[in-house]
């Protein structure tokens, strides 16, 4: 098997609904990504593969992902070309459908999305993140109280502040109840955060105006 093919993932049983960011957002975890190839046919299911700059990241990926309920879908990753099993019947007749967005991150970390992410209204604050917060770190915190379908970071020189939006009401209330006031980690840092809803009658760049440490502050967040 040549070192590309033990490289690159499938990724099959996708909704047609799906974006290249979100499956980047699925992987990134996993390794860096080099490309994401996204195939959306006339009918369901779609697919995608990608590809890891290393093959046991794209190992950890089939591992951890396989079988993932993702959107209601019980999506399947194996090793493309039947590295991991036939996938051939999956693919079969999608071969010239959707098209190959997919494109080379520039370097590690939390950097380049695929294309603009999904907003809504449903919005909470999120204060007393550490310095060394990023999008990926928040989103991953505040999945334990529901859908995330946004996330992003705003620092200043001691500490960040974080803008979480979830897919429904009910996602976004229970975070308030459940994730207020516990304990925030990643591998560097860790800190206890305050989660409050975010009053929807004022903009973003508004509130951040209100704080004073955060008025010099860059987003980091999910969009590139």
């Amino acid at each position: 098997m040549s070192r590309r093919s033990s490289c690159m993932v499938y990724v099959g049983n996708l909704p047609l609904d799906v974006s290249e960011w979100e499956i980047e957002d699925l992987f990134y975890k996993y390794g860096r990504i080099l490309d994401i190839e996204l195939k959306l046919p006339a009918r369901p299911p779609g697919f995608c593969f990608v590809m890891f700059e290393d093959p046991l990241d794209a190992e950890d990926a089939i591992r951890g992902r396989d079988g993932y309920s993702f959107d209601g879908f019980r999506i399947r990753v194996e090793l493309a070309h039947g590295g991991n099993g036939s996938s051939s019947s999956d693919r079969r007749g999608y071969g010239g459908g959707g098209g190959g967005r997919g494109r080379g991150r520039g370097g590690g970390g939390g950097g380049g999305r695929y294309g603009a992410p999904r907003r809504s209204d449903y919005r909470v604050i999120v204060r007393g993140l550490p310095s060394s917060a990023s999008w990926q770190d928040l989103k991953d915190h505040m999945r334990k109280a529901g859908d995330v379908c946004f996330a992003e970071v705003y620092r200043d020189g001691d500490g960040a502040m974080g803008v979480v939006d979830y897919t429904n009401l009910d996602d976004m209330e229970y975070a308030v109840r459940k994730l207020d006031d516990t304990e925030f980690r990643n591998p560097w840092a860790r800190s206890v955060i305050r989660v409050t809803l975010m009053s929807h009658m004022l903009p973003l760049n508004y509130l951040l105006g209100l704080y004073e440490p955060l008025l010099s502050c860059d987003p980091i967040g999910n969009i590139e």
